[in-house]
């Protein structure tokens, strides 16, 4: 029976960051290489979303380790959030984080970013390497 119990601990320790980093960084990777956008909204808001978790863990650590099943019931909900069966990271995001954002950028309006600031650092961010590269030679 002892035998047993080592098994299953190890496959515990490995669970937890084989669901939470190395099939979500190998999605990823797959999904910057796909041509199909779908699978990259899933991605970041995956990635948005479990930054924001472990964030949230960070603070609420001292609560969370009174809570027994805490890191299983991490586990499970970022599986429903990795799964592509459930795509749980793109229905959250839209569900609450886009709202969230709507919202505040109602709230601030167009003016909170000084027009030529903003849309410098748009245009900024939208040059490519390849442009770049091109541009130069």
């Amino acid at each position: 029976m002892g035998h047993f119990w080592t098994v299953i601990n190890a496959l515990h320790s490995l669970a937890g960051p084989t669901v939470t980093l190395l099939y979500p960084l190998y999605a990823s990777v797959r999904a910057i290489e796909s041509p199909s956008k779908l699978d990259d909204e899933q991605w970041l808001a995956y990635w948005i979303l479990y930054s924001f978790l472990t964030l949230m863990e960070m603070v609420a650590a001292p609560v969370l380790e009174w809570i027994p099943i805490w890191y299983q019931m991490k586990v499970v909900l970022i599986a429903w959030l990795v799964l592509p069966q459930f795509r749980g990271a793109a229905f959250i995001y839209e569900r609450f984080v886009r709202e969230q954002l709507r919202k505040y950028n109602t709230r601030v309006g167009k003016d909170h970013y000084p027009s030529d600031g903003y849309n410098k650092f748009a245009e900024f961010v939208s040059i490519s390497p390849k442009k770049v590269e091109h541009e130069a030679h």
